[in-house]
């Protein structure tokens, strides 16, 4: 019943905070602090699906030099920092992902 009960709240929460940006008056608007953030909240999720998948292999932290998908990731995140092509991001890191795997 408590999981039902957790269910059922998240899901109200969650359609009251999306429907709270569709369903005020037109003439609110969202303050500009609150505008601001929410510009970071898709990279901050993004960041929170892949992070892990870099440096944990089951539930072992493995910060080295054999961790190829560690590796993999500060290729893409380079090549990510300086062109801003998410294509030229995506290619480098599984050619970086494929030859780091080769090679150790």
């Amino acid at each position: 019943m408590t999981l039902w009960a957790a269910l059922i709240g998240m899901t109200v929460v969650t359609f009251a905070l999306r429907a709270s940006f569709l369903l005020l008056p037109p003439h609110v608007e969202t303050p500009p602090l609150l505008r601001r953030a929410l510009r970071y909240v898709p990279p901050a999720v993004l960041t929170a699906i892949w992070a892990p998948e870099l440096v944990f292999h089951g539930n072992d932290l493995l910060l080295s030099l054999e961790n190829e998908r560690l590796l993999a990731g500060v290729v893409a995140i380079a090549v990510a920092w300086r062109t801003r092509l998410t294509f030229a991001t995506i290619i480098s890191g599984l050619v970086a992902l494929h030859l780091f795997a080769w090679l150790i």
